[in-house]
C-alpha cells in the first residue's frame, strides 16, 4: 500500500500524537512540514527532518506521529513510530515505521506557512455581496484597494497585517501575487474575517486573520504548491549553510 501510493519527494505534514515530546515541550497541535526521502517497503519510509521556519525538529525516537502525506492520488494519513535519526550525505533523516495503515484523509486543516508577502484588500459592495448571494459574483473594478503585508498563508486562508481596521465578519477582496517557477500568478479572491485585532508592535496596523470563502479548486492547489516549493528553498538553503 505504502509502496503502491507514496514517492519520494512527496510532502508530508507531521503532527505529534497526545503526549509525544519533541525537545522537552509537550507539542499536540503544532503540524510541521517535510517530504519523503525514500521508501524503503510498505511498513518503512525515510523522511527529511521536519522544519519549523529555519529551525530543525529532533523528534524523539519511539516518539509517535500522525503523518499526512500529500500524494498524487490524493491525501492519505496514518500513524509511525521514529525508528532512528541519521544525517547522511549532509542530509538529516528519520527513519519512520506504520504503526497503522495508511488510509485517506480527509482534509480538514491547512499548513500555515510564516512568510511577507504584499497584499491588497477592500471591503466588498453591498452589489458585490448580493451577486455572490445569487451565484453570480462580479468584482468591481477601479475602486482603491489597502496595501498590506501577509505574514502567513495556507490553503485555507491568510494573516496579514494592514492600516485598516475591518469588523469581524465582513466579506473582502483579497489581491495577491506568488512568484511560480519565476512567473508571476495574481490571485483575487473573497475572503472572510475571522478575526481582527490591533498590532502591537506597530501603532495604526490592525493584524486580521482570514478564511477564504471564493476560491477555486486549482487556485487551492497552486497556493498549496508554492507553500510547499517555498518550503523545499528553505530547506536547501539550510543545507547549504550546513555544508560551509
Amino acid at each position: 500500500m505504502l509502496t503502491d501510493l507514496v514517492r519520494p519527494g512527496d510532502k508530508i505534514e507531521v503532527q505529534a500524537v497526545e503526549g509525544a515530546i519533541l525537545g522537552g515541550n509537550t507539542e499536540n497541535k503544532k503540524i510541521y512540514t517535510s517530504q519523503v526521502y525514500d521508501v524503503l517497503d510498505d511498513e518503512q519510509l525515510e523522511i527529511m527532518m521536519p522544519m519549523d521556519g529555519t529551525k530543525l525538529i529532533l523528534l524523539p525516537v519511539d516518539g509517535e506521529y500522525q503523518f499526512c502525506f500529500y500524494t498524487r492520488k490524493g491525501l492519505y494519513q496514518c500513524f509511525v513510530r521514529v525508528v532512528e535519526r541519521y544525517k547522511e550525505n549532509n542530509v538529516y533523516k528519520l527513519l519512520c515505521e506504520l504503526t497503522s495503515p495508511l488510509g485517506k484523509y480527509q482534509r480538514r486543516e491547512y499548513y500555515r506557512y510564516a512568510c511577507t508577502l504584499p497584499v491588497k484588500t477592500r471591503e466588498l459592495l453591498e452589489e458585490e455581496i448580493e451577486g455572490l448571494k445569487e451565484g453570480k459574483y462580479h468584482m468591481w473594478m477601479g475602486i482603491p484597494l489597502t496595501k498590506g503585508n501577509i505574514v502567513d498563508i495556507s490553503g485555507g486562508g491568510i494573516r496579514f497585517v494592514a492600516p485598516v481596521k475591518y469588523t469581524e465578519g465582513t466579506q473582502i477582496v483579497i489581491s495577491l501575487t506568488l512568484n511560480m517557477h519565476g512567473k508571476e500568478e495574481n490571485y483575487e479572491l473573497v475572503g472572510l474575517i475571522l478575526k481582527s485585532k490591533a498590532n502591537e508592535v506597530r501603532r495604526g496596523e490592525y493584524e486580521h486573520r482570514v478564511k477564504f470563502t471564493l476560491i477555486t479548486n486549482v487556485q487551492r492547489e497552486e497556493i498549496i504548491r508554492y507553500i510547499f516549493e517555498e518550503e523545499r528553498k528553505s530547506r536547501r538553503r539550510i543545507t547549504s549553510v550546513g555544508d560551509i
